[in-house]
């Protein structure tokens, strides 16, 4: 018959090794316990990455970006009103024929044709380098226009009626306009070589001032590519200055003409 004091130690020992068992296991599941908060707060900052630099620039915009945000909603807003024969159900839809034909009359195509074919009647050695020098303006301005659309790439806008007159593949985009372009570039070309009577001047700066005026009123073009165009137009005109053809300077070009 065992005695008790060796029953005592097997109890005792039995509750020892459970003990053990049970600080293992405690000391297994506290310091790394998946579901312990620390942990799980732990793994999940380790697991978020670091925000990229162009979204903490979005969070945080400049002040220029915000200034040059509200100027281009305030110049979406402003052409959309603006644009009343964009559709034929617009406010004056009735009045988008004569926008029209006011288009037609500051497309490149018309000017080019009734430039080159004046260019070839002329009998004029004066004439003949007025109207060449406008023929280089004009070649130059399709040029520059189109080079400049193809880098910025505005979409036109979504208002437009794309029904224009003789479009190329630039023409989708709508910075600059280049009946702007054109209109400045012309009226300061025949305000500077034609002499003409007062009415017919204001005539003249009357017209590039509606070619420019029509694009916003038929949705082709928003109020910045008006303006810009403008600009841009007007400063061309300088550079066909520096660049004049005269006989002097291009003797090659004279003397076909002159055959």
């Amino acid at each position: 018959m065992p005695s008790p004091r060796s029953s005592r130690e097997r109890r005792a020992g039995s509750g020892g090794s459970g003990r053990l068992e049970f600080l293992s296991l405690v000391s297994q599941r506290s310091p790394g316990a998946p579901d312990s908060p620390s942990r799980r707060k732990e793994s999940g900052s380790s697991a978020t990455p670091p925000l990229p630099e162009e979204d903490c620039m979005k969070l945080n915009p400049s002040f220029l970006g915000i200034a040059l945000s509200s100027l281009l909603a305030i110049d979406l807003w402003a052409s959309k009103r603006l644009g009343i024969c964009a559709r034929e159900g617009s406010a004056w839809g009735s009045a988008r024929p004569l926008m029209k034909v006011i288009e037609v009359s500051g497309h490149g195509v018309p000017w080019l044709l009734g430039t080159f074919y004046g260019l070839c009647q002329s009998d004029s050695s004066a004439a003949r380098e007025v109207l060449l020098n406008l023929l280089f303006a004009l070649l130059l301005d399709l040029v520059l226009v189109a080079a400049v659309k193809g880098l910025v790439r505005r979409r036109r806008p979504t208002h437009n009626k794309m029904d224009m007159f003789f479009t190329v593949s630039v023409d989708k985009y709508s910075f600059p306009s280049g009946h702007a372009t054109r209109a400045a570039l012309v009226c300061r070309f025949v305000l500077r070589h034609l002499v003409l009577a007062v009415p017919l001047r204001i005539l003249v700066v009357l017209w590039a001032l509606i070619v420019s005026l029509s694009r916003v009123m038929l949705g082709r073009h928003n109020m910045t590519d008006v303006l810009c165009g403008l600009v841009l137009g007007y400063a061309l005109y300088g550079v066909v200055e520096c660049c004049w053809l005269s006989p002097l300077s291009a003797p090659a070009l004279f003397a076909l003409w002159g055959h």
